[in-house]
């Protein structure tokens, strides 16, 4: 009887090419679809289109609530961006996959797990990470790693000639100006034509969660988005799953043109890359989230947050979502977020979302302490001996070390 393995599966080229790839190479093969809120496609079709190939099965699971609730909520809360830009739209869907194929491989004795994630990207790096930390002896089959497979498939028309000597149906073409990868958090777009950075990629793309800001409405339009430590749970007041707050937050913020970015990022591996990345509700939902903790974290706690941030969204970039260290962050920004509850008003405008209002019962904001005017319980002359003592190294280095002025 042959080995199994468990398929990450799209029903694109690459995927369905594994699919017979893999019984070439003597395997079982099950896939397994994992539903993150890609567009509306026939998943019956899909599926069924694997069995055709000589899938032994076709499954699809449905993450879309855990992916937002459990993986991109927590990263929310560390305001995690890489390198001060990338909402980690992709990065964060990763580990998930890799956990859905673990428990279809469990179920169906599979040995071993493939993906069709090219040796040059970051996504080899998320999937074998994640699996591997989850269950220590699992086998990762990355075929675009094995020299035998890229020599028989160099290139796109290769993989094409393929699908039509086994009746594989694909709606691939030779030619492809950009390739893109979607979920309810996100579009990122990236090769072809957007290899070139000096390229203006809007021409390009047809982009599928925003319009442009030059077609936005040209009034503002408000969204009460609520918090209740420091995870989004209500919109306009109404009560929603963390699923649907980020689709009708993608739905308000894509029709005024919000979240669109253009980064050249540092890969994982070592290389450059450019992408372009659409996410307009989680880029609603970091606006907010920031302005509520303005009102509900004091200096210092803020303070170290942002410093471990960027280690935050490193981490979830390069595929450590599975470890010790991350545990520990989480365990501390669960802690930390406690008291970020309450709404903040965003007004959406051809592009921006601009804070209005913020409210919260743990509100720190005092407005007597801070008022320019006389009142409440600062005293302005406790300033003089405060700024006495901070001062005290600086005029004693001052008289060993005269400064020019």
């Amino acid at each position: 009887m042959a080995d199994s393995v468990v398929l990450m599966y799209s029903g694109g080229l690459d995927t369905s090419v594994l699919v017979g790839w893999l019984q070439d190479e003597g395997y079982e093969v099950h896939c397994l679809y994992v539903d993150l809120g890609q567009p509306c496609e026939d998943r019956e079709a899909i599926l069924q289109k694997a069995r055709d190939i000589g899938a032994a099965s076709a499954e699809v699971v449905d993450v879309r609530e855990e992916l937002c609730s459990e993986f991109a909520f927590p990263v929310l809360q560390w305001q995690a961006k890489y390198e001060t830009i990338y909402l980690l739209g992709t990065s964060i869907a990763r580990p998930l996959i890799s956990k859905a194929c673990l428990q279809r491989a469990r179920e169906v004795g599979a040995v071993a797990v493939a993906h069709g994630a090219t040796g040059k990207g970051n996504d080899q790096c998320r999937f074998q990470l994640a699996a591997e930390a989850l269950d220590p002896h699992v086998k990762m089959i990355a075929p675009w790693r094995m020299e035998s497979f890229r020599s028989k498939f160099p290139g796109r028309k290769e993989m094409l000639e393929y699908c039509e000597a086994k009746n594989i149906p694909v709606k691939a073409t030779a030619s492809k100006p950009y390739s893109s990868d979607e979920n309810v958090l996100h579009i990122s777009y990236e090769a072809g034509k957007l290899e070139d950075p000096a390229i203006d990629g809007i021409p390009v793309i047809d982009f599928g969660m925003t319009v442009s800001p030059q077609e936005a409405p040209d009034k503002e339009e408000t969204v009460v988005i609520g918090f209740e430590s420091g995870k989004p749970i209500s919109i306009d007041g109404k009560q929603l799953s963390a699923c649907d707050i980020v689709t009708t937050l993608n739905e308000i913020g894509g029709r005024n043109g919000v979240g669109r970015i253009d980064i050249v990022e540092n890969r994982f591996v070592g290389m450059k890359s450019r992408g372009v990345y659409e996410a307009p509700g989680m880029t609603c939902l970091y606006a907010a989230h920031l302005a509520l903790e303005q009102l509900t974290l004091d200096r210092d706690l803020t303070h170290l947050r942002d410093r471990l941030s960027p280690e935050v969204a490193e981490m979830v970039y390069y595929g450590f979502w599975y470890c010790a260290k991350m545990d520990a962050l989480m365990a501390f920004i669960n802690d930390c977020q406690q008291p970020v509850t309450g709404e903040v008003t965003l007004g959406l405008y051809k592009g921006n979302a601009r804070v209005i209002s913020r409210t919260s019962p743990n509100s720190l904001y005092d407005e007597a302490i801070a008022s320019m005017e006389s009142g409440g319980s600062y005293n302005q002359t406790d300033a003089e001996g405060f700024l006495r003592i901070l001062g005290v190294p600086l005029r004693v280095q001052g008289g060993v070390r005269p400064r020019s002025y």
